[in-house]
């Protein structure tokens, strides 16, 4: 069975930090780019981060650069988000994704990515 499992999220204070983690099952990392993408009630799903098979990273959220990063381990078949200096409008549902590529190719358009988790719940909140 596919799955990606999201898990790290919760409740911070702003300026707080939280690591997020997708780990996959059922298949394996090394030839898809990974996503994480965040969604608050009442707005549109945002890309956040993307890194590619090849560990090539950007932040297409330009309200994250500098405070977020992505990387994948896939010894462990698992990639983070590490997110730091958490404001109240990083609030969101976070939820990672994977697409499957032939080439080094960091984030494609959401319609092109193959797997999708639950998300996990980030609230950043005093």
């Amino acid at each position: 069975q596919v799955q990606l499992v999201e898990s790290g999220g919760g409740l911070v204070q702003p300026g707080g930090s939280l690591r997020l983690s997708c780990v996959a099952s059922g298949f394996t990392l090394d030839y898809y780019t990974i996503g994480w993408f965040r969604q608050d009630p009442g707005k549109e799903r945002e890309a956040v981060s993307c890194i590619s098979r090849n560990d090539i990273r950007l932040y297409p959220a330009d309200s994250v650069k500098g405070r977020f990063t992505i990387s994948r381990d896939n010894t462990k078949n698992t990639v983070y988000l590490q997110m730091n200096d958490l404001e109240p409008e990083d609030t969101a549902v976070y939820y990672c994704a994977a697409a499957f590529t032939h080439y080094d190719y960091p984030c494609p358009p959401s319609s092109e990515y193959n797997y999708w988790g639950q998300g996990t719940q980030v609230t950043v909140s005093s």
